[in-house]
């Protein structure tokens, strides 16, 4: 033991025994003298997660309604509305709605302030409490008030609750393009990505697609594992991510195995401020190895890593244990995955207006490493010649989602190059 260090450890100890006391001393106070009886579970619960909120957004106390929700949402299927939402400004604000939810159908959109329900004024409720009156029986109605930026007015909208069976990935071809889309990493997320590849080579025929479009835009994220399963199906080789704690040598590496189900085909990846978490993972690995073009706006930016620690049969903590880097060796964390290539939505006629919540605008937000953050990609697509075009020119001409018209655009110019060189072999 070095000099010194057995006197700091005893000094640290005395310190923290004083502050114990000092809170034992705040609870029976309070126990004894607050203007109503409160139970010793209240108090002790309200301390632990006044506790975990000094920490970053992310660490928090899990009661048993939170806990069974959190298993429900990871296994793909869960109640409510389909939307990732936090708290700001004393509303709930939506972060991105899932497609093909009740959420999604009724045209709620990133950047929406949602203030009351059903009447109910929002504002002094926490997140989970918020999120509570949101759930319901499947089936029934809940009218949402929403401010949305740029439009003068709140308005009303009116959803039907249902049972959220997600699915994770869905697919489509577009001419010689297969499209994959995946909207979280739950259980089966890997497996089927796996089936979609299968789907779209023997729906286009022949030699398959010419490349892919994985779409991981308005994609919270989800489970690290499926994130480096879905990575490895694109990988021959390599480092997929690596996670790291407080002390330097607590590093866990991630690799790819051999075989890419793709064969090496052109792969493009379109994120957006909704992409979070183990999108980014995907994204960075890809993006990294060289393997695709990253396209869309700059990701969420949340890199780090939750560890879920049951204490007792019902409660759980969720505690942020490490942050995770992709194969280069980049923090994600506030500062996001930078396209290789900003394309804007151009199809969506509020996009100049709405606010794009990322980890960065997060209270208490972890920085990158050692007080250093990354500073976001601005966009500055608005002078771009290729981006001038108006949601209702673009309406007119039959495109209905620009970044992915521009994805599979691009495919194609890529494609028809090679497809000559063959020809002429």
């Amino acid at each position: 033991m070095m000099p010194g260090t057995e006197d700091r450890a005893t000094a640290q100890n005395e310190e923290t025994y004083r502050e114990l006391e000092n809170f034992l001393s705040v609870f029976e106070r309070v126990r004894g003298n607050y203007v109503e009886e409160v139970s010793d579970a209240d108090l002790i619960r309200g301390a632990i997660e006044g506790m975990l909120s000094s920490l970053d957004p992310h660490s928090s106390y899990l009661t048993e309604s939170d806990f069974a929700s959190m298993r429900l949402s990871t296994d793909g299927e869960y109640g409510g509305l389909g939307l990732t939402v936090t708290n700001r400004d004393g509303a709930v604000f939506v972060i991105t709605p899932t497609e093909d939810t009740p959420a999604d159908r009724a045209g709620l959109k990133s950047g929406d302030y949602i203030t009351q329900i059903d009447g109910e004024l929002l504002f002094g409720l926490t997140l989970d409490e918020s999120v509570a009156k949101m759930r319901g029986e499947p089936g029934t109605d809940i009218t949402l008030t929403v401010v949305r930026p740029g439009r003068t007015e709140p308005f009303d909208v009116t959803l039907t609750r249902e049972i959220i069976d997600l699915r994770p990935v869905k697919w489509e071809v577009d001419g010689d393009v297969g499209i994959i889309n995946i909207n979280q990493f739950s259980a089966p997320t890997a497996e089927g990505v796996e089936a979609a590849i299968k789907s779209i080579d023997l729906a286009i025929g022949g030699d398959g697609p010419v490349g892919y479009v994985l779409d991981l835009r308005r994609n919270p994220g989800g489970l690290l594992n499926q994130a480096v399963e879905v990575s490895d199906i694109f990988l021959e080789r390599g480092e997929i991510v690596s996670e790291r704690g407080r002390d330097a040598e607590d590093i866990d590496r991630f690799y790819a195995t051999k075989g890419d189900l793709t064969k090496g085909k052109p792969v493009i990846v379109l994120i957006d401020a909704g992409s979070a978490s183990a999108s980014e993972i995907v994204a960075g690995a890809l993006q990294d190895h060289r393997r695709a073009v990253v396209m869309g706006e700059t990701s969420f930016g949340k890199g780090s890593v939750q560890t879920i620690i049951q204490t007792g049969e019902t409660t759980a903590l969720r505690l942020t244990t490490a942050r995770y880097y992709t194969p280069s060796g980049r923090s994600v964390q506030a500062g996001g995955i930078e396209p290789d290539i900003i394309v804007p939505q151009l199809t969506d006629p509020d996009r100049l207006n709405r606010p794009r919540l990322r980890e960065a605008d997060l209270r208490r937000h972890l920085v990158a490493q050692a007080g250093v953050e990354d500073e976001l990609l601005e966009d500055d697509t608005k002078s771009d010649p290729r981006f001038v075009a108006t949601p209702e020119e673009l309406e007119k001409a039959g495109v209905e989602d620009f970044q992915l018209h521009y994805a599979v655009e691009t495919l194609s110019r890529i494609a028809r190059p090679a497809q000559r060189i063959a020809k002429a072999s």
